[in-house]
């Protein structure tokens, strides 16, 4: 009878708890873990690079919308490091991969158009929907090469001219790949510096990047990875905001003369009632711009048309109270506007 019984290891066999598999099966679940595969850095580590994008993304997002007046908003999305194999296996196909040089440093980098951010561009300017369009894994079509190509010179030239108040460098185009094997700038695990932005067209968001390699920057990394390395003022920056200051519209008008009167006069008058003003043909008026007194003008007439000739900067009141009073060089013409 004792030999009809089965042994431990005979019931641990049928009941599918075998330790030897079990051990096993633990062993081909492990594997090494690689900590350099991580995508790190955080918000800060690359400050130069933070200040550039910042910068780029303002005088980009005017430029580009003499392309695409559509597009609602531009944003830097993120920056960190990855393998460059990585960051190559997330892009869709078909995407338009530019390699660029940045002489004199050595390297190139690529600006790398997603395929959903082109398709959109392409709609919405040829009045169609700004919405996510299937990838069908087809290549662009001539016209679509041609938009992409204006859409990478436009942030390519906004990219140098915002470099040139730094470390001035010469950003050149040197070819459009759409085959992501030709747009090998680096080796599978060498180390690039990714910078994601987003474009937002009618609420439709799509990302499009830049790819640097990490020793694109050698040279100047004490300019890219510090924090005073990029405070000097910027000429490019301010030319552009100057600009923008400078086509602002405001208004501006000429005062007559200020009166009290009381409800009840008000109340009765009608067309034709005249107003008796105590100005005289050779008082100086005050000419108000956006409702702040700016200069003093005598009143007259140019070509058959009322004028204000400009003779002194308005008075204004310092912090003791006093008034000031400072007459221009020459008197200039300016229409009467009321």
């Amino acid at each position: 009878m004792a030999e009809d019984f089965l042994s431990q290891d005979e019931i641990d066999a049928l009941l599918g708890e075998d330790k030897s598999t079990e051990t096993k099966t633990q062993e081909e679940k492990i594997r090494p873990f690689d900590f350099s595969e991580l995508e790190h850095i955080k918000k800060g580590d690359i400050p130069g690079l933070e200040i550039i994008f910042e910068r780029w993304i303002k005088v980009f997002s005017e430029r580009i919308r003499g392309l695409v007046p559509r597009i609602s908003m531009v944003n830097k999305d993120s920056i960190y490091i990855t393998k460059f194999e990585n960051f190559m296996s997330k892009i869709p196909l078909p995407s338009s991969y530019s390699i660029v040089s940045m002489k004199p440093l050595k390297e190139n980098f690529l600006f790398v158009l997603d395929s959903r951010l082109v398709f959109v561009i392409i709609s919405v300017m040829f009045g169609g929907p700004a919405k996510p369009f299937k990838v069908e894994g087809r290549d662009f079509t001539r016209l679509e090469t041609r938009i992409i190509s204006d859409f990478v010179e436009i942030a390519l030239s906004s990219f140098e001219d915002i470099w040139k108040g730094f470390y001035p460098v010469e950003v050149k185009l040197k070819s459009i790949e759409l085959n992501p094997t030709l747009a090998r700038i680096v080796s599978p695990n060498d180390k690039v510096i990714v910078v994601q932005c987003n474009m937002d067209i009618e609420g439709y968001e799509a990302p499009f990047f830049f790819c640097f390699p990490q020793d694109l920057f050698l040279p100047i990394k004490e300019m890219i990875f510090s924090e005073t390395g990029f405070t000097k003022k910027d000429p490019i920056w301010d030319k552009e905001l100057i600009k923008k200051i400078e086509h602002l519209n405001l208004s501006i008008h000429l005062e007559l003369e200020r009166k009290r009167i009381k409800v009840k006069d008000l109340i009765n008058w009608k067309v034709g009632d005249e107003i008796q003003l105590s100005t005289r043909k050779d008082d100086l008026l005050l000419v108000y711009v956006e409702d702040k007194p700016k200069f003093k003008a005598k009143m007259g007439k140019m070509r058959d048309k009322y004028a204000a000739l400009i003779k002194e900067i308005a008075f204004e009141r310092d912090d003791n109270g006093r008034e000031r009073s400072k007459p221009t060089e020459s008197g200039k013409s300016r229409d009467k506007q009321q």
